[in-house]
């Protein structure tokens, strides 16, 4: 499938017209590196859903990170713990199942910086609610995502764009690609070589 370029409009555009189109509750993983912006780009489609009449929610995946007495087991830099650092089951367990079943969910269990519970109520969500997930390595891990959007860059571009006291996650990202390959597990491709000018592949 080729690539199509398209200005950061056309592409929020492009996402909302596809998931305005989805009936009922759909959750949706936008999957990417940290520098890929997703949660930015969340907000950019939400805004978009909201001009065409449907409401949305966004649960970040840092929020449902592990404790940090698990994470940080063997350093703040090691590559094993940081593809792990996602609590898959807690994400699976109060937000996917439960929004799918009744509903409802939980909006976050921990805050990342300070490691306590957010202690946030359960939210109901409205009928139709897009919700999405956005976050690293949510792929491959048999999560029940309704749709699924993947910010992918090359080595060198995640290069370019990562701080340098984060150059340390690289090698994760390219592990990740070649163990769970998650551009051929989305429904929708974002390539962000340049953000300025994406290019997208199977959005219809």
């Amino acid at each position: 499938m080729s690539w199509t370029p398209l200005s950061p409009d056309r592409l929020t555009e492009g996402l909302a017209d596809r998931l305005v189109r989805r009936p009922g509750i759909v959750r949706v993983a936008v999957d990417g590196p940290e520098c890929a912006h997703a949660e930015h780009l969340v907000g950019e489609v939400q805004e978009a859903l909201r001009a065409r009449g449907r409401p949305s929610g966004h649960v970040p995946a840092r929020l449902f990170w592990r404790d940090a007495s698990v994470r940080l087991e063997h350093g703040h830099e090691d590559i094993e713990s940081y593809l792990g650092w996602l609590d898959a089951d807690a994400l699976r367990r109060e937000v996917l199942v439960p929004i799918g079943a009744e509903g409802t969910y939980l909006p976050s269990l921990r805050d990342p910086a300070t490691n306590r519970s957010t202690r946030e109520p359960v939210r109901r969500a409205d009928a139709g609610t897009v919700l999405f997930v956005s976050g690293e390595f949510l792929l491959g891990l048999g999560l029940p995502f309704d749709e699924v959007i993947h910010l992918t860059m090359s080595p060198a571009a995640r290069s370019r764009h990562t701080a340098a006291d984060q150059a340390w996650t690289l090698p994760a990202h390219e592990r990740y690609e070649a163990e769970v390959d998650p551009a051929a597990l989305a429904d929708v491709v974002v390539r962000l070589e340049d953000p300025r000018r994406p290019a997208v592949r199977g959005l219809s």
